[in-house]
């Protein structure tokens, strides 16, 4: 949801998206370890640095080349990841953590289900259905959705189209980071993790539809489902292979994604 949030309002695709995961993974860790804050809990200061720093990479490094060709802003985000990887393994080393937390498990017939994982469909219902609400509901919501129509039209009629901008990339990278801060609470992961999240990120946004966030929790499912059936009759490591010749076939048949992105 926040590559697809950016993407549909500036037409910027955020390569430090994978990164900023991996951050949202430590960000649980260290609330975890170091003040023993439910990881749920710890999600509320997790947004909020996830919001603030998302804004801060939109004022450093993006905001400059925003009417610039595509790929300024490309190496501009993708200069961003190195920075945030490199400093990530000076301090942190490239092995991995684990958030010792667990919740219980629930039984479904022969199928065990983890609590986390339960847990953590369910904040990301809750998220998408926030995300509705903010965009459609709302000021800054309706605002953003201005800018992302039309950002010459929204600032003749008075929106602040640079607040709003910085806005909309700091939400989306506070998807990121509490995306990352609830897949720790089940998987190992290290400052390198968030790479094949963020490959995931795009085929997810392509079959949902980019530009339209609410159009990535339906593309995440599509895929959920696929990652579950293809190891049941095939090697597993069959599963990228099928999952990126969808991607391709998606983008030939049918750029705008299944459900189209909404304008």
């Amino acid at each position: 949801m926040g590559m697809t949030l950016i993407w549909g309002v500036m037409n910027v695709i955020n390569l430090s998206h994978g990164p900023i995961i991996a951050l949202g993974m430590f960000g649980t860790f260290f609330i975890f370890t170091r003040t023993g804050l439910n990881p749920y809990v710890g999600l509320i200061p997790v947004a909020i640095l996830g919001l603030l720093l998302g804004v801060l990479i939109y004022v450093v490094a993006v905001h400059r080349v925003i009417n610039a060709p595509h790929l300024s802003s490309l190496l501009a985000t993708f200069s961003v990841n190195m920075i945030i990887i490199g400093l990530g393994t000076a301090a942190l080393t490239t092995s991995p953590y684990n958030v010792d937390f667990a919740a219980g498990s629930f039984k479904l017939g022969s199928v065990t289900l983890l609590g986390t994982r339960l847990i953590a469909a369910l904040v990301a219902m809750l998220f998408t259905g926030g995300l509705y609400l903010f965009l459609y509901r709302t000021r800054p919501g309706k605002y953003i959705r201005a800018v992302a129509n039309n950002r010459a039209a929204a600032e003749l009629m008075g929106i602040p189209s640079t607040r709003i901008l910085a806005l909309s990339f700091g939400l989306g990278t506070m998807l990121a980071a509490v995306s990352g801060a609830l897949i720790a609470t089940f998987f190992p992961f290290s400052i390198l993790a968030g790479a094949s999240y963020e490959l995931k990120s795009f085929v997810i946004g392509v079959l949902g539809g980019l530009g339209n966030p609410i159009g990535a929790l339906f593309g995440g499912l599509v895929l959920g489902i696929l990652e579950g059936i293809i190891p049941a009759f095939m090697e597993s490591s069959w599963v990228p292979v099928i999952e990126f010749g969808l991607f391709v076939v998606i983008l030939l048949v049918r750029p705008s994604g299944l459900f189209g992105a909404k304008r």
